[in-house]
């Protein structure tokens, strides 16, 4: 593999119709795609971690000693100042001044952290849309084992957008005295629909305190907490850049910080903790909620990843990646069997006003009939072209693609006590799953053209199978 050496990054704004900032960034920082004839397609499922990155945090642990930073020894100490520099790089990357920084091993335990600390009781409502990842979905256990109540909140049939109506209607009906979590996502993790920031602010008006899931967004998006002010907002850092894995953080207002009743405690959270009389003290602030010790070999890792996205810069990174998804989705949906048949459909808005770098989409054949999710991402498999299939973590959006209502759902778990979405499949005859493709900062057009040339290879083609 030949030297990487740091590009020259250019500190204006990149007209993204000249590919020659992108291909260049191809070249020097992810050259194994291209050395290994790799087709990267999964970029919401996970990032690519540029060769500077690497390099930086290696040269940076061979020049450093750490230690444990629950300590006062010196290899503590410069453990605790990079953690603590680290706390500061991420809240100015969102703006965030007025909020505290708790480090998470991802987005499901910012969430989880929510979950379990929200002060819900019996009169409390859990409203969150039928678009919401499964981390966001569990919540609505803890809401339930204290008695509280769960309101799903539909997306549109035609666009996935939030149905407005009844999200005002539904906000309005709910006594503001209580303790109220709103949750969405400021992006779907499977439509690539960004949904309206203003519904922060509005909810809260409401009486409803807000959790924002972001870490489908904030890889290509910018937030900025200081002009949308969610309660709390969940994130992973390897969405945005890649390397490391197994962090990510939950931002909390500063002005919330004290409705999250933390229901036990572990090392690192206390101040004080007596064994006789049973008595605690918990850490005033973030250090509250970050369980045991930090991986704090790993955390300044998260910085060199916070700079390398400053240095391309995220609006640049915004219009390249609707820019590659508008691409992708105009080819795609050019491609017709020799009997007029459409090959894909590509579920979600037409345009991309309000859309992300993620594509959501079904195939069929040359007599209408769908082409399994396993038998497309089988055959991808074999052209080294990485994408993701199934139903993403998000239930919600996969039940309204393939119709499915609830009565059908709960003559299902009544008659099951256990089961997969082949099993549900066949108990309703109906489709289950799709194809995800999304793009990202490592995509170049030659990515987007292989996998419309792999679709090109099942036009006219009859499927293996009948899912159902």
């Amino acid at each position: 593999m030949q030297e990487v050496v740091t590009p020259l990054y250019p500190s204006v704004n990149i007209e993204l119709s000249d590919n020659t900032f992108f291909e260049q960034l191809r070249h020097l920082e992810y050259a194994t795609l291209d050395e290994q004839h790799q087709t990267y397609l999964d970029f919401t499922g996970g990032n690519l971690y540029a060769a500077s990155q690497i390099k930086a945090h290696a040269q940076f642990l061979l020049n450093n000693t750490l230690g444990n930073p629950h300590s006062t020894n010196p290899t503590s100490k410069l453990a605790t100042i990079l953690v603590e520099n680290t706390r500061a790089a991420v809240l100015q990357f969102f703006n965030a001044n007025d909020y505290h920084c708790i480090f998470t091993p991802n987005a499901s335990g910012a969430l989880k952290i929510v979950g379990e600390s929200y002060p819900f009781n019996e009169k409390s409502t859990f409203m969150l849309l039928s678009d919401n990842h499964n981390s966001v979905n569990g919540i609505r256990e803890f809401c339930k084992s204290k008695g509280g109540n769960t309101v799903y909140v539909p997306v549109q049939h035609h666009d996935f957008e939030i149905n407005a109506a009844f999200l005002q209607s539904e906000l309005a009906s709910i006594p503001s005295a209580n303790n109220n979590l709103f949750a969405f996502p400021a992006q779907s993790n499977v439509s690539g629909v960004k949904h309206s920031l203003e519904w922060i602010e509005y909810a809260q008006t409401q009486g409803f305190d807000v959790l924002l899931d972001a870490a489908a967004f904030v890889p290509s998006s910018k937030l900025d907490l200081s002009v949308y002010k969610p309660d709390f907002v969940a994130v992973s850092f390897y969405k945005i850049f890649g390397y490391p894995t197994g962090i990510g953080c939950l931002l909390v207002k500063k002005s919330s910080f004290s409705k999250l009743i933390k229901p036990w405690f572990a090392g690192g959270t206390v101040s004080l903790v007596a064994v006789q009389s049973q008595n605690k003290f918990l850490a005033d602030g973030p250090e509250r909620f970050e369980d045991g010790t930090l991986n704090y070999n790993m955390i300044p890792a998260v910085a060199i990843g916070l700079e390398y996205i400053n240095k391309i810069g995220i609006d640049n990174i915004t219009r390249r990646v609707v820019s590659l998804a508008e691409y992708l989705a105009a080819g795609l949906k050019n491609l017709t069997h020799s009997n007029g048949t459409q090959l894909v459909k590509i579920f979600g808005p037409e345009t991309f006003e309000h859309r992300g770098g993620t594509l959501i989409m079904n195939f069929f054949d040359i007599h209408g009939a769908p082409f399994t999710f396993e038998e497309v991402e089988q055959l991808a498999n074999q052209h080294n072209i990485s994408i993701r299939t199934g139903c993403f973590c998000n239930p919600g959006i996969d039940e309204i693609n393939n119709n499915i209502n609830a009565d059908e759902l709960s003559g299902f778990f009544l008659q099951h006590d256990k089961g997969n979405y082949h099993d549900i499949m066949h108990y309703l005859g109906k489709l289950r799953g799709a194809a995800r493709v999304s793009v990202g900062i490592a995509s170049v057009q030659r990515d987007l053209d292989t996998f419309i040339r792999f679709a090109c290879t099942l036009l006219n083609k009859t499927a293996i199978s009948n899912p159902i």
